[in-house]
């Protein structure tokens, strides 16, 4: 018999209940993972708790000192291996050996270097009967771009992209406001919320002068964290009085590698906008713009998790035919704009079928009028 299949049936309801603690965290525990953890004694719950933004306590910690004295003996279920380094908190095994629990359950190992299964071999080293593997799917999908940041040192990139249902964008004049519906616009600030960063590019800011924030009531516990707001702008083309730098959260402009002596006002724009804005230089690609591959190497020394792209069809398509983006998110409206409307994505000619990029479909659902349709890649 698989671990997986010894679970009984409480140590699932008790990790499902975990992860809907740690979903709490979604939009506020960046950069670290969404934990959450419950602590039970037989079947009965003793303590709870979730990790609430960096820097504070983690979810094992607030769980213990909701279970006091009764920890002594329990099981605690965590959604993610504790933690045995020392960060901006002490280390969560430290405090679970302290606390004499007799078991420990976490859904998926902490790819971390200063992890990565350490915290499970310092518990059982100090005699704490360690399972793990329950609920690992869900866990992981909580946490994507944390756990592939630990892995690769880049972020998970999720590119949003909202169409007709003949794929079309925008009308051959540009409008497109609005092809979805209230509720599709209100989800997706739902998932900008949870983003570690919305990235476009210039193009869209000369275009539309978006402001790339959250547009959504505080939260209970205050003002919201805006995510980093991040453009491809190869020539920095970027106006200084452009509309998101006048809105709270930090800005960072990315460009490629000026040619020697081929953009003389180049310093000139670069040193103007870095009174308004963070302004990096990547190597630049074949047609001089930043190099994705360097961007996401960039944000991820930033410790960004998760990349929310809403960008042009240019851009939208290079993530895709570089087999960077990691998820889909396409919005479908009951419309139709006809063959002169915009197109979805600029990609290159595919001569054969079977040379068409797959993606399999992880989520179908109805959002107002609209479709949400969430894919990946098959590569």
């Amino acid at each position: 018999m698989s671990a997986v299949e010894s679970f009984t049936a409480f140590d699932r309801a008790a990790m499902a209940r975990a992860l809907t603690l740690a979903e709490r965290g979604l939009e506020t525990t960046d950069p670290n993972p969404r934990v959450g953890c419950v602590l039970a004694r037989g079947e009965r719950i003793v303590g709870e708790g979730w990790h609430e933004r960096a820097g504070e306590p983690h979810a094992e910690i607030h769980a213990l000192r909701a279970a006091g004295a009764d920890a002594t003996g329990a099981t605690a279920y965590v959604t993610l291996e504790p933690c045995s380094h020392q960060g901006r908190t002490p280390p969560c095994v430290d405090a679970l050996i302290a606390a004499k629990v007799a078991r420990v359950v976490f859904a998926v190992g902490d790819p971390n270097p200063r992890v990565n299964g350490r915290g499970a071999d310092i518990l059982r080293e100090a005699g704490v009967q360690v399972d793990s593997g329950l609920l690992e799917r869900e866990s992981a999908e909580l946490n994507p771009g944390f756990l592939k940041r630990m892995r690769t040192g880049r972020p998970w990139v999720r590119v949003k992209l909202a169409m007709s249902l003949d794929g079309r964008t925008a009308l051959a004049s540009g409008a497109s406001q609005w092809i979805t519906g209230e509720a599709a616009r209100q989800d997706v600030q739902l998932w900008r919320a949870r983003s570690s960063a919305i990235l476009t590019g210039v193009g869209t800011i000369l275009t539309d002068d978006p402001r790339l924030t959250v547009r959504l009531p505080e939260s209970s516990s205050g003002p919201r964290r805006e995510p980093l707001r991040v453009i491809l702008d190869p020539r920095l083309r970027t106006a200084p009085d452009a509309r998101l730098f006048a809105c709270a959260g930090e800005v960072l402009i990315f460009a490629g590698e000026p040619a020697v002596g081929r953009d003389p006002d180049f310093d000139r724009r670069r040193e103007h906008l870095t009174a308004r804005a963070q302004v990096q230089i990547v190597a630049a690609d074949a047609g001089g713009r930043p190099r994705l591959t360097d961007v996401l190497e960039a944000l991820g020394r930033r410790e960004v998790n998760e990349v929310w792209v809403e960008a042009g069809p240019t851009l939208g398509g290079a993530w895709l035919e570089q087999s960077l983006a990691d998820e889909l998110l396409l919005y479908v409206a009951p419309k139709l704009l006809g063959p002169q409307a915009r197109p979805l994505l600029a990609l290159a000619e595919i001569r054969e079928l079977g040379d068409a990029p797959g993606f399999t479909f992880t989520e179908v659902t109805r959002i107002g009028e609209d479709l949400r349709l969430r894919l990946r890649p098959n590569h």
